[in-house]
């Protein structure tokens, strides 16, 4: 039997297409819970066996997630969502050794011998197909009208997710581009307005009383431009997605203890000691942000933390800085991966539940915080998350006995 890969799309659609999955940034990255989900439903709605988020190149079909398929991507040639592309919405195959199409298909003929697939489009917003939700078995089989209008729903939530991370990485990469405009500006402007304040503040020392009253009116009106541009440049830095509603002194000893009441029915449902040193030590910051960060974190160390494991929270003091630590016993980070943890849709563990969006709101708040923030971690012993918060007036050394051990 002789097998023919799908046909091509007409050229400017084909092209129009392949840009459009490409501007996805979706291709070869790692696989995510909320992807992993939707194989999951499908093959169990519809009762097979695989079950997979295809996305088609030009050369090979790619696997975002998979169920019951060892192999992450196919060659083109032998790609039967390729052909499903040239539907306007489903392509389903009852008996593919009884389809002319696919009889002679390489994944028919040979491993894993597929007999049925159905697949509903991924389709961007104008309508150009990039790949299948689509459902797989070994024995012939129909799907009935309920199942069929899952998959299409499946599909639809899968689109919904690419467009939600596009619409995210574009919002960073305007936020950054308004940074270098602002700080242009800055330089630019800055420089004459420093030179016009000194020229004042030179008058003043020789005005006349009529003078004077003039001069001091316009060193007023630059110092207020001065500090114009400083919130300007805060507000539109480009390294914050949040704005502070305000800064106060904190003590860190209650709102440690605040956190761990949050946190401490989790920790109790896995039998996870929840522990906070006592501390004196305060700092300036925003209440509440702060809160949320270090809420986040301890979230995240007892979703990570096996049953009877430990998390503990405590403060030490530096020369220059209060530093908070995360301590916990958990399943730990390989050093690669740490600094991509903290990017949107990334999870320690792929299973988890969730978006992925945990660590990145993390870090977007400790920079707008001005919060320094390092990881340390050994994979299976446990992780520490270091917050460090600049200080000018520190109270005295924490009187806490206890020392943070190492975990990680």
């Amino acid at each position: 039997m002789t097998h023919r890969p799908a046909p091509k799309l007409p050229l400017p659609v084909e092209s129009r297409r392949l840009s459009a999955l490409q501007s996805y940034e979706i291709l070869d990255t790692p696989r995510e819970s909320t992807y992993d989900d939707i194989t999951r439903i499908a093959s169990a709605i519809c009762g097979t066996p695989m079950a997979l988020i295809s996305l088609v190149e030009t050369e090979r079909q790619w696997f975002k997630s998979r169920v019951g398929l060892d192999v992450s991507e196919t060659h083109i040639e032998s790609s039967i969502c390729a052909h499903a592309l040239l539907e306007t919405d489903l392509l389903v195959v009852p008996d593919t050794s009884q389809d002319s199409r696919f009889s002679g298909n390489p994944l028919v003929i040979g491993e894993p011998r597929l007999k049925f697939y159905a697949g509903a489009l991924l389709k961007t917003a104008d309508g150009l197909p990039i790949g299948t939700v689509c459902v797989l078995d070994t024995v012939t089989r129909q799907l009935d009208d309920v199942q069929l209008d899952t998959l299409r729903a499946l599909a639809r939530q899968v689109m919904v997710q690419l467009e939600l991370r596009k619409l995210l990485k574009a919002s960073e990469e305007t936020s950054q581009y308004r940074a270098r405009l602002l700080a242009a500006a800055s330089h630019d402007l800055r420089g004459p307005l420093t030179a016009a304040m000194y020229a004042v503040q030179k008058s003043l020392v020789h005005a006349v009383p009529a003078q004077t009253k003039y001069l001091d009116m316009a060193q007023e009106s630059m110092e207020t431009l001065k500090q114009g541009f400083v919130r300007m440049l805060s507000a539109g830095s480009g390294q914050s997605t949040f704005s502070l509603a305000k800064t106060e002194t904190l003590a860190l000893g209650s709102l440690l203890e605040s956190v761990r009441t949050i946190s401490a029915p989790a920790a109790k449902r896995k039998q996870i000691e929840l522990r906070v040193v006592p501390t004196r030590l305060q700092v300036t910051s925003d209440g509440s942000q702060l809160e949320t960060l270090i809420s986040n974190l301890v979230a995240n160390a007892v979703k990570y933390t096996p049953e009877g494991g430990r998390v503990l929270l405590g403060c030490r003091r530096r020369a220059q800085c209060v530093e908070i630590h995360i301590i916990d016993t958990g399943i730990g980070i390989a050093e690669d991966q740490i600094n991509s943890m903290f990017e949107a849709f990334r999870q320690v563990d792929s299973n988890s539940e969730g978006l992925g969006l945990g660590l990145w709101l993390v870090k977007k708040t400790a920079e707008a915080l001005a919060i320094d923030f390092t990881v340390h971690s050994v994979p299976g012993k446990g992780t520490r998350f270091i917050l460090a918060i600049a200080t000018t007036g520190a109270s005295e050394a924490d009187t806490a006995k206890e020392q943070l051990q190492v975990v990680a």
